[in-house]
C-alpha cells in the first residue's frame, strides 16, 4: 500500500479537494469538522498541514508513521545527475581545446607554465567526469 493511501485510511472524513489533494479530521486532536489538508505532489512528496495548529510530526505519530513516509523512495545516484549529458559533454569539449592548445604550444616549442597547469587542471576534470559517470 503507497503512503498516501496508508495516510487517507487511517484519517475520518477524508474528501477530495481536487487532483491529489484531501482534506479530513485531524488525527492528533479531538476534531468535529476537517482541519486537515493533504496534498500529494509530483515528485511523490505528502505534504499536512492541521489548522488548529497541530505539528506534523504529532500528525504523523498518530497514525503510526514516520516523518520519511512523508518523502518519495530515495533517489538513485543517476536520478540526482545535477547536469544533463547535452551539459556535460559541452563541458568536457571545452576542456579537450585546452588540451589540444596546450598540446600545439608545446609542439611550437612554446612552454607556458601557465598553459601547462590549465592544461593539467583539463586532465583532472575530464578524469573527475569519467569517475562520476562509473559512479566513484
Amino acid at each position: 500500500m503507497s503512503n498516501i493511501n496508508k495516510i487517507l485510511n487511517g484519517l475520518n472524513g477524508v474528501k477530495s479537494t481536487g487532483k491529489n489533494k484531501w482534506v479530513a479530521k485531524c488525527c492528533a486532536h479531538e476534531d468535529r469538522s476537517p482541519s486537515i489538508a493533504i496534498k500529494q505532489l509530483d515528485d511523490g512528496r505528502i505534504l499536512l498541514h492541521c489548522f488548529a495548529g497541530c505539528g506534523v510530526d504529532e500528525i504523523v505519530g498518530a497514525l503510526g508513521l514516520e516523518l520519511s513516509d512523508l518523502f518519495a523512495d530515495k533517489i538513485t545516484k543517476r536520478e540526482r545527475r545535477p547536469f544533463d549529458a547535452y551539459q556535460i559533454l559541452e563541458c568536457l569539449k571545452d576542456e579537450s581545446m585546452i588540451l589540444v592548445l596546450a598540446g600545439n604550444d608545446v609542439l611550437s616549442g612554446v612552454i607556458n607554465p601557465d598553459g601547462l597547469l590549465r592544461a593539467q587542471q583539463a586532465h583532472e576534470r575530464i578524469s573527475a567526469a569519467c569517475d562520476m559517470a562509473r559512479g566513484k
